[in-house]
């Protein structure tokens, strides 16, 4: 009873610091506070009581844990569990949303969106070119690019999924620095193998550092400074940081840049068995991380190439556009992605088998003779794909040379066995791109577009049409809806054009000749489709 006496004061002097502040700050307040109608769902013993949304930074000395939650569902995959917060005395004081996660309102008038009305020369491929004009990025060198509200939005979200479940399949994330030793590359032996694609870097104390593009070493030095016996394993260390690597020729914009941003995760166990479970967990990770986005994404034997190791696998969205040359059975494409019920520390031995008995091959280890074999001349698939994920198991090839050795059971010193796996996170912006989209733009999947919906006002300035515009704004952000509201002045044709660019999943379009009827016409911008629907009908749709 008193726990929930406290966590009740705690709600309640929340409420009164929001009351002071919107007094000084009506307007600001306004956009920052919002109660949530919708109840959800808490684990793990929290208690249910009522829920703000605010600036994270507005309260972040006060919460020791936070956890968001996206609740959106794709293909049957969930996201993770719900957010909540606790105060450093321990007890539950309620959900803290951080106004970048739900709810998020956005006037067009106000959001940085500088929309190219030509194509741009130097953009080779479809998500170049759709990037540079839909206001995405821009170009400040060959291959190294700025990201803006928009792109940067929807990094961000790619970003998430891709977190959740590194954590779901076991992962702990960790940050290691961009800049590294030069010393450990060349314990490794990869300092001058790895060739000019390295930046290398002299400080002002004559010390030779490099701008990782991997960070097997670094990883591997962390990992024996620390752990010296088995019984500390398995464990699975991952990041999400910018990487360089000097392309000869960058092009086709994130596709082949010079500086992405990545997720590089790090396997460590005490011998090959072990090591291929790890492998089998990324492996599935993989899976159900590019289907929550929308993508297709095929699991493919592949070239280690300068990783090492002897087992790998590329992550291939096909597309026309796409470096990579696949080979594969066209059955590939409709099996089944693991669901929310996978049990990491199950076997997987089988959805492993489901994938890779089905023959699916980069064209760098492409078997001829067994392709024709294999597979039905009507199921034979030669295209070509984009690689958004790589994983490998290299066995001893960096704890042999660094000497990353721990206690067996016997007490005997042995090298541990590893694989890294990667994920190309801002080349997914570009890949869901090749994979989602028309003559007239993007078709961003719900997953991943920077905001649910986008209200069009097609007479701004008309009293009633400026009324019901603003009442839909705050009904669905108040419902926890990401809504970009576009009141500008421009034309209704200006309007169509600028929603379908940037491809926001649902249209809401809002004139008078429409609400003399009651209806507003809901858009779906991935097939086109259109239904005229009264307001709370479009408000019910879009928050079910």
């Amino acid at each position: 009873m008193a726990a929930a006496g406290r966590s009740t004061a705690v709600a309640a002097a929340f409420m009164l610091v929001a009351c002071r502040l919107a007094a000084a700050a009506p307007l600001a307040v306004r956009t920052s506070w919002k109660m949530i109608s919708r109840r959800r769902p808490l684990e793990r013993g929290f208690s249910q009581v009522p829920c703000f949304v605010t600036d994270r930074a507005l309260f972040a000395p006060l919460t020791s844990a936070v956890k968001r939650q996206e609740n959106r569902k794709l293909s049957g995959l969930s996201s993770s569990p719900p957010l909540c917060f606790r105060t450093r005395s321990g007890f539950t004081a309620g959900f803290l949303c951080p106004t970048d996660s739900i709810g998020v309102p956005m006037r067009l008038s106000r959001f940085f969106l500088p929309i190219l009305k030509e194509n741009p020369k130097e953009a080779e491929i479809v998500s170049h070119r759709l990037m540079l004009r839909a206001g995405m990025m821009r170009q400040e060198a060959a291959g190294i690019y700025a990201w803006l509200p928009l792109g940067f939005k929807v990094l961000k979200k790619i970003e998430q999924i891709v977190r959740e479940e590194q954590d779901r399949a076991g992962a702990l994330e960790l940050m290691m620095p961009t800049l590294q030793l030069a010393d450990l590359w060349r314990e490794s032996g990869r300092y001058d193998a790895y060739g000019p694609e390295m930046l290398r870097i002299t400080d002002r104390h004559k010390r030779e550092l490099l701008y990782g593009p991997t960070n097997e070493e670094m990883i591997t030095e962390i990992f024996r400074a620390y752990v010296k016996s088995y019984k500390s394993l398995p464990l699975n260390l991952y990041h999400i940081q910018w990487k360089f690597r000097d392309e000869q020729r960058p092009r086709f914009g994130v596709m082949r840049g010079r500086e992405f941003l990545m997720k590089d995760a790090y396997s460590f166990d005490i011998d090959e068995a072990a090591a291929r479970r790890a492998y089998n967990k990324m492996f599935v990770a993989y899976l159900r991380t590019f289907a929550r986005m929308g993508l297709k994404a095929i699991p493919m034997r592949a070239e280690t190439g300068p990783i090492g190791g002897d087992l790998s696998h590329e992550f291939i969205v096909l597309a026309e556009t796409g470096e990579s040359g696949v080979y594969c059975d066209s059955d590939v494409l409709n099996l089944p992605v693991p669901g929310d019920d996978i049990d990491y520390e199950g076997d997987l031995t089988p959805i492993i088998k489901q994938w890779t008995s089905v023959y699916a091959a980069t064209e760098d280890v492409h078997d001829a003779a067994r392709f024709d074999r294999e597979v039905p001349a009507e199921k034979k698939l030669h295209t070509r794909g984009i690689e958004v994920g790589q994983i490998f198991y290299f066995g001893t090839k960096y704890s042999d040379t660094m000497k990353a050795l721990v206690a067996g059971p016997d007490g005997v010193d042995v090298p541990i066995h590893g694989g890294s796996y990667g994920v190309g996170v801002s080349r997914l912006v570009g890949a869901i791109i090749e994979a989602c989209h028309d003559d007239a733009g993007i078709k961003w999947p719900e997953a991943v577009a920077p905001f649910e919906a986008m209200i069009l006002n097609l007479k701004q300035g008309d009293q009633a049409t400026d009324a019901a515009c603003e009442k839909l704004y705050n009904e669905l952000s108040d419902k926890g809806v990401e809504v970009l509201y576009d009141d500008t002045d421009q034309r209704a044709g200006a309007k169509f054009a600028a929603a379908d660019l940037i491809g926001i999943p649902w249209q809401i379009l809002v004139g008078p000749k429409g609400l003399a009827e009651g209806k507003l016409e809901l858009k779906r911008r991935s097939d086109g489709s259109r239904e005229n629907l009264s307001p709370a009908d479009v408000v019910a749709q879009l928050t079910a």
